[in-house]
């Protein structure tokens, strides 16, 4: 018997117990490469090339206060800005209050909104026929195909901060980067139609010339305004997200206290197991140092059997929470851009290989340094 199969064999001798040890392992598991993605998604991921040059300048005190119109031309003069575009949320309902019928709208102007995304891709017939038409809207095909949308196909949207309702018709379906569920339409649609809105903006989308000038053109464009009577706030897009997220709550924090509360939990449940396990073979311990085996190879085997079942618990777990994301991705919406990589999956198995060594590590070693006589002599 080869020394692995041996490992194997012990390691699954309560198959009970070794079973529910690895489900705990891989619940645990799953949860952690869960948070770890979000982390990683929310505060490490630069998003595409594009995204990196795209700002967003709101009214400094809050996103429910319009900003002037004519703030756009003032914005376009700025050093650093190639296009600015009105990006305003229109926040009405479709069809029901049922939540598969929620996406986000927003007015805009259709010509220059395509040189600002063009990691949108329209074909070239789809951005001629929504540009001429008033009444037209683009969609995310994932939106689309969720809610039966094809092009040519007329909606109704019921206003609900504005007093009108928007019947547009589609004239293109787009993929970006990461699904969100998004629908655009004309703002020119709105103003027209509501006295009240007519010259105002919700926000501007601008597109500098250089990712290495935002931060640059992002100062310069509040300083423009900073002694109006309407302030602004000019971020990156990465920072805009990071600070919508951050009206959830302290999101960072939330994380890292599961993931520590995971990896203690785990190492709980693991150290528990390896030391019921090791203690019942007591005397197993004194035959095989009686057989020859040194301190060092029943070390050896004990922690390798702890190891062994914790990687398999962290394959599973890794693997459940690739699936999880993946639906929960395919919903679209904020997690859209969720996705599970080879760093997150290696980071979770390097967890687990560690939990299991030091779990089983102390009650290994104990039992490696046992008194041949005393292990026979145990009953137990």
């Amino acid at each position: 018997m080869t020394l692995s199969l041996f490992v194997t064999k012990n390691a699954f001798r309560n198959r009970l117990r070794s079973g529910l040890t690895i489900l705990s392992v891989a619940f645990s598991l799953l949860l952690l490469t869960l948070m770890m993605t979000v982390w990683r998604s929310f505060y490490l991921d630069k998003g595409s090339d594009e995204s990196a040059q795209r700002l967003l300048t709101r009214h400094k005190v809050s996103l429910a206060n319009f900003l002037p119109g004519f703030y756009r031309e003032r914005i376009r003069s700025v050093p650093g800005v190639v296009h600015v575009v009105p990006y305003s949320w229109f926040g009405g309902k479709y069809k029901d209050e049922k939540p598969e019928n929620f996406f986000a709208q927003f007015g805009t102007d259709p010509a220059e909104f395509l040189k600002i995304y063009q990691d949108y891709k329209l074909t070239p017939e789809e951005a001629n026929n929504w540009v001429r038409d008033r009444a037209g809207a683009i969609a995310d095909e994932h939106l689309a195909k969720k809610l039966g949308w094809k092009v040519g196909d007329k909606i109704t949207i019921n206003g609900t901060i504005y007093p009108v309702n928007l019947e547009l018709t589609i004239r293109g379906l787009f993929k970006p980067v990461t699904i969100n569920d998004t629908l655009f339409f004309n703002s020119a649609y709105v103003e027209e139609a509501v006295p009240w809105f007519k010259g105002r903006a919700g926000t501007f989308v601008i597109l500098a010339d250089s990712p290495q000038h935002v931060s640059t053109v992002a100062s310069a464009v509040d300083d423009t305004f900073r002694n109006s009577p309407v302030p602004t706030k000019t971020e990156s897009e990465k920072a805009f997200l990071l600070g919508f997220i951050s009206m959830l709550g302290n999101v960072k924090a939330f994380i890292l206290f599961i993931c520590g509360a995971v990896v203690f939990a785990i190492l709980l449940v693991s150290a528990n197991t390896m030391a019921m396990s090791i203690r019942e073979r007591t005397r197993e311990v004194a035959v095989l140092k009686t057989l020859g085996f040194t301190r060092k190879a029943i070390l050896g085997l004990f922690v390798g059997e702890a190891v062994a079942l914790a990687i398999i618990g962290g394959l599973l777990g890794s693997m459940g929470a690739t699936g999880l994301v993946s639906l929960i991705s395919s919903m679209g919406g904020m997690f859209a851009s969720l996705q599970v990589n080879g760093p997150t999956m290696a980071v979770a198995m390097v967890v687990a290989c560690l939990v299991g060594f030091l779990s089983a590590f102390v009650p290994s070693y104990h039992a490696s340094q046992m008194d041949i006589v005393d292990g026979l002599r145990h009953i137990g």
